[in-house]
């Protein structure tokens, strides 16, 4: 089916965006996931290009066009060719909202420049040793001191972005004693005394991603760094989380997708008993089944942009979209192993590598268990 959510400046942008992955990300990629680090240097070049920050104001050096299809675009595109390592959508769907929505002017001058040129590079800590998907249970404080700073102590882990982030988003705790409404957020920057990265995470999947441990030790973060109102940073997260959940939906139909050309390549070149694997009928009738549903998947997800860019993506509909997807991709992806056999089990294949990249789609944003939760609410159950 065509999709119908683009205009002629969106196929210029994707055609910028397709370049640069296919030229700067896809002969690097591989070597990028030995070493478990993007360079710097491409974050740069992403912002030379325009890729990152596209919805900041122009004032701030951002792309000035606030449209949630220029940021599919960038992940859709990544997730073409497998770059799970890239952290531009973190960046790009995560972070950027919090700082144009709460941010004051001063912030946004400090920060956003940075980020949009790659000079800065970002990423958001909520997640704590022992608190997953409960925000509202985190234990990091960030205590207020007399001069009007805040005392940062805690420990955040499975942190995006997390071994070259330059500036943070902290979800802390300034007043300890009270549970949603004790929840703020404040912005640590890197040479932050008492600030510290522990290990980058060995993980089974994305390992080009650096997936890391933040430690905070008496960090005294300025008052300047605390991002909108004391107390409101549950709200701030409650409010930012749809977009995340569409992103984490954008980048799960775009790999079933790419999955499902891969295999239907393969099935035809791959030949068992004389002929191509892909003949057989229960190849065409795997195959035919995987197209039909993710087709169906990049109905309702293009459709949940829409409404996104018009501000009527509901919490629940945001939820419904990463849950949907993401169980769609594990069945994708666990199908196209089987339809390439051994081959499948060998690293050296994509799909291989997307297989197990896609197992954590399930899990953060949210766990889908979490998702189904908000959706039940939502139906008044």
């Amino acid at each position: 089916m065509d999709r119908r959510i683009f205009t002629e400046d969106h196929a210029a942008f994707r055609a910028t965006v397709a370049r640069f992955v296919d030229e700067e990300i896809a002969p690097h990629h591989a070597a990028w996931e030995d070493q478990g680090l993007v360079p710097r240097e491409l974050w740069k070049r992403a912002g030379e290009l325009g890729l990152l920050c596209t919805d900041v104001p122009e004032a701030y050096g951002g792309g000035g066009v606030a449209d949630f299809r220029y940021n599919a675009i960038v992940t859709e595109e990544l997730c073409r060719i497998g770059a799970s390592g890239v952290g531009f959508p973190l960046h790009n769907d995560v972070v950027v909202p919090y700082l144009l929505a709460h941010a004051n002017d001063e912030q946004k001058r400090r920060w956003l420049p940075g980020m949009a040129a790659g000079t800065t590079i970002t990423a958001i800590a909520m997640t704590e040793p022992a608190t997953g998907s409960d925000l509202a249970a985190v234990t990091t404080t960030a205590i207020p001191q007399d001069d009007g700073s805040y005392l940062l102590n805690g420990a955040k882990t499975f942190i995006t972005n997390g071994i070259n982030a330059d500036l943070v988003i902290v979800v802390a705790k300034t007043d300890p004693s009270a549970r949603h409404a004790g929840t703020s957020l404040v912005v640590v920057e890197e040479g932050m005394h008492g600030f510290t990265r522990g290990r980058k995470l060995d993980k089974i999947g994305m390992h080009a991603q650096d997936t890391a441990e933040l430690f905070f030790d008496d960090v005294r973060v300025p008052a300047d760094n605390l991002l909108g109102e004391p107390g409101q940073g549950f709200l701030y997260l409650m409010q930012a989380l749809p977009q995340e959940r569409l992103s984490i939906a954008v980048a799960a139909v775009a790999g079933a997708e790419a999955a499902v050309a891969q295999t239907v390549e393969y099935s035809q070149q791959r030949e068992a008993f004389g002929r191509p694997i892909g003949s057989f009928q229960n190849s065409r009738f795997v195959l035919a089944e995987l197209h039909t549903e993710v087709t169906i998947g990049r109905q309702f997800v293009d459709r949940c942009i829409e409404l996104h860019n018009a501000g009527e993506l509901s919490v629940d509909e945001a939820a419904m979209a990463k849950y949907w997807t993401t169980e769609l991709l594990g069945r994708v992806v666990d199908q196209c192993v089987q339809l390439h056999g051994g081959y499948g089990y060998m690293r050296e294949y994509p799909i291989a590598r997307a297989f197990v990249d896609a197992r954590v789609q399930r899990i953060y944003g949210g766990t889908n268990e979490i998702m189904k939760e908000i959706i039940g609410r939502a139906m008044g159950l």
